[in-house]
């Protein structure tokens, strides 16, 4: 799966404020996303995350 920094994308499941989309800021083993509904941060693991993903708005 090519996830790149700055994509934008839609998880399965919302993010208690209400927004599913989710701005990728860091890549690797693990990944740093930014809620676009509140600015919470989150690191997760590639397998959960890759996981997760419906769908992927590049940059």
């Amino acid at each position: 799966m090519d996830i790149n920094v700055g994509d934008v994308l839609k998880l399965k499941k919302q993010h208690p404020c209400g927004s599913k989309e989710w701005e990728v800021l860091r890549v690797g083993a693990d990944f740093r996303l930014k809620c676009k509904g509140c600015g919470h941060q989150i690191m997760i693991a590639r397998k959960m995350l890759e996981k997760n993903i419906k769908e992927i708005s590049p940059s």
